[in-house]
């Protein structure tokens, strides 16, 4: 607690307190959703979980709100800029920035693979399935999806920002243009065109995070060229512009959904011919328009809120260890059924039930208990995670040799990452994860922790 008033008493007079509770709020709503959506059977004598929204198919029109992933991105092109911007005033690199901003990324994350890989062993040595052993390691590292687009758009952020700052509003236009025209491949043939989307459409909402961060900070264009034409305009920040934004997005959104070809729920639902989410549709587009409308028009009452110093002390709470809430959620799930099955107590009433309604509270209630023993845990690796320090000048070769050593940092986390995405949940591994995958991961992760360690310092 003394910590958070610290931090607290230090944040700037000028921080958009704003964009942290929307990253607070989303991940909340992202666990409480995947928990609150989970239903739990058996398969063959052993647990299985599955989506009930196959069979709640009122609930479809709610995921346009609880498909949260847009504000993510949206979130994260806000916080990004404002980091990147800040570095280079403070004269570092856009490499010293990539290297430093993978470590808030990279550290939790690695704490889940190697914790998830040792209980894996572990159980395959005492005898388990390794079948069974990757699958419930399957299950467990399904936020790891998200992930890997972060990953890629964190990686690219200093290009798009660059281009955002010539273009503006322009690029994230032409971005969503090449996700519907990916959406025809999945329409019309052949699908793998659309495959693109998985980071185009994430790229889109990341840009939108630019281009608030540059409204929000008139100063950001200093010495730039004066904007011109409609698409190169600061994205207006009133409720106004929030209430064409939600109203045009809605409208789009039903013409798609209920009229056109796409599905209502925009969370994946087994059956459907497409999902709206993997990867990101011209729909997904359409819901993160208007949620960007939403957030518009509720803006203000809550930037007066978090000025109070115990509103945003749990604000600053939950972002020291977001991203292990993130990443922990899932295996909280997998602890509690693997215990309950244990005991011979664990709940399988048929979904949309009154017994299966009945256990939701409960249910939720005893995930946080178990997911709050996994942040207690794991949590401090992220929350003490040190800010960067700016780098001082360094000769042209050494540049360019760290700058080819972070891109293949990130390309090894990322392909580890993807690895073990593709990967099907079928299949023997002893330690639950492909191999390929956490060697790769691991030698990213390493090349990045040693850039890290051995940074420039300010001359």
């Amino acid at each position: 607690m003394r910590r958070l008033r610290q931090l607290a008493q230090r944040t700037p007079p000028g921080r958009e307190r704003y964009i942290d509770l929307l990253r607070a709020l989303a991940i909340t709503m992202v666990v409480l959703g995947h928990w609150g959506v989970t239903v739990i059977g058996y398969d063959n004598g052993r647990p299985a979980g599955h989506s009930a929204l196959a069979d709640l198919r009122w609930a479809w029109p709610l995921t346009w709100v609880a498909q949260v992933m847009p504000v993510f991105f949206l979130v994260g092109g806000y916080a990004n800029a404002a980091s990147l911007t800040s570095r280079r005033r403070r004269g570092g690199s856009a490499t010293g920035w990539l290297v430093d901003r993978s470590a808030r990324l990279i550290r939790p994350t690695t704490v889940l693979l190697l914790v998830l890989a040792a209980g894996a062993g572990i159980a395959t040595l005492r005898g388990a399935d390794a079948a069974q052993v990757r699958e419930v390691i399957w299950f467990a590292t399904i936020p790891l999806w998200f992930l890997v687009a972060y990953v890629a758009v964190v990686a690219l952020t200093p290009p798009m920002y660059a281009l955002h700052r010539r273009f503006g509003l322009a690029v994230p236009v032409v971005l969503v243009a090449l996700v519907a025209l990916g959406d025809l491949g999945r329409l019309l043939g052949p699908a793998v065109l659309a495959d693109g989307n998985y980071l185009l459409g994430w790229l889109a909402v990341h840009q939108v995070g630019f281009a608030w961060y540059d409204a929000a900070r008139p100063d950001n264009r200093a010495g730039h060229a004066a904007p011109r034409g409609l698409l190169r305009r600061r994205l207006p920040l009133s409720g106004r512009a929030g209430a064409v934004l939600l109203g045009g997005g809605l409208v789009a959104l039903v013409l798609l959904t209920v009229a056109g070809p796409y599905p209502v729920a925009m969370l994946h639902v087994p059956g459907e011919r497409l999902d709206n989410a993997a990867p990101p549709s011209l729909a997904l587009m359409a819901a993160a328009a208007a949620q960007l409308g939403l957030i518009l028009l509720l803006r203000r009452p809550p930037g007066r809120w978090l000025r109070r110093s115990g509103p945003w002390q749990a604000v600053l709470a939950v972002n020291a260890v977001v991203l292990t809430l993130f990443l922990w959620h899932l295996t909280a799930a997998v602890l509690l059924v693997g215990l309950l099955d244990a005991l011979g107590v664990l709940p399988t009433p048929p979904v949309g039930s009154a017994a299966w309604w009945a256990l939701r509270v409960p249910w939720l209630l005893a995930l946080a208990a178990v997911l709050a023993v996994l942040v207690a845990v794991f949590g401090p690796v992220e929350a003490r995670t040190r800010r960067p320090a700016a780098t001082g000048p360094a000769g042209v070769g050494r540049r360019r040799l760290r700058a080819g050593l972070a891109l293949a940092g990130y390309a090894g986390v990322l392909v580890g990452l993807l690895l073990n995405s593709l990967t099907p949940k079928e299949g023997p591994e002893p330690l639950g994860l492909p191999a390929p995958a956490l060697v790769a991961y691991l030698a990213g992760a390493g090349l990045l922790r040693l850039l890290r360690s051995g940074r420039d310092r300010p001359g």
